[in-house]
């Protein structure tokens, strides 16, 4: 990477960081409440977690086997805030969600999760370690390790949310044959393309790191849907703008 494009991508991280926390800002002093538009895979799943905690079963969310020092990381941090959410929505139930992750950092971080979870409900007596596990590092160990935890009869929603490769269709074909609700949901665009394929309403591209903000709609999650609004007309500006100068200096 050479020096004028570290220095371009620190002024876009300071640019956007700077505009997230104006926003935050902004949010906690307004009274309003954002709206967001209606995205049904994610209404099914605020209900499919209400019957799971209605007829104790379990939730089982698969993070993926991204690595927190490589890009891949911010599909695994909003992999880890859907899992602490799902946590609260479904602590009222007696069965804690279990998750699966194909990296180690992962898989402490998910115990970690569930562990602060379970204290600030005050369900430490149905905390299990196990419940936050590595399900292989490969990425097809990681399918056969995630697969034998969809097997739960317990389970009867599945999340997949995170780095996956074209093995994704494996969980997402046989969750949806076992009749679990699957909400799924990758950063990668082969995945992508097998989860619009094998799953009844998946998330596509940006929906994704709009979980957060769908799940809980703190000001932080929602100046942060709104700057990606922003650089995302920002961007189609630009295009256009460069695409006007290229005809305008052909003629």
């Amino acid at each position: 990477m050479s020096a004028d494009e570290l220095l371009i991508g620190l002024v876009f991280v300071l640019i956007t960081s700077t505009l997230v926390l104006l926003l935050t800002i902004r949010q906690k002093r307004s009274s309003t409440v954002p709206v967001f538009r209606r995205i049904a895979a994610l209404s099914k799943f605020k209900r499919a977690v209400s019957l799971s905690v209605e007829e104790g079963t379990r939730i089982h969310v698969s993070l993926g086997n991204a690595s927190l020092t490589q890009p891949a990381s911010a599909s695994a941090f909003v992999s880890l805030t859907a899992l602490r959410r799902i946590g609260q929505l479904s602590s009222t139930g007696d069965n804690p969600p279990i998750a699966t992750s194909g990296d180690s950092v992962l898989a402490i971080l998910s115990q970690d999760i569930l562990h602060q979870v379970a204290r600030e409900n005050h369900t430490l007596d149905l905390y299990d370690p196990t419940h936050g596990s590595l399900a292989g590092v490969t990425p097809l160990s990681y399918i056969a390790g995630a697969l034998e935890q969809m097997h739960d009869p317990e389970v009867k929603t599945n999340v997949l949310i995170g780095n996956y490769g074209s093995e994704v269709g494996f969980l997402s074909s046989y969750s949806e044959e076992k009749g679990a609700y699957t909400l799924a949901a990758s950063d990668s665009l082969p995945a992508q393309a097998v989860l619009y394929a094998t799953t009844e309403n998946p998330l596509i591209g940006e929906e994704l790191f709009a979980l957060p903000a769908y799940l809980h709609s703190t000001p932080a999650h929602s100046a942060s849907l709104q700057v990606q609004d922003l650089l995302r007309g920002l961007v189609v500006l630009v295009i256009l703008v460069g695409s006007i100068l290229k005809i305008l200096g052909a003629i």
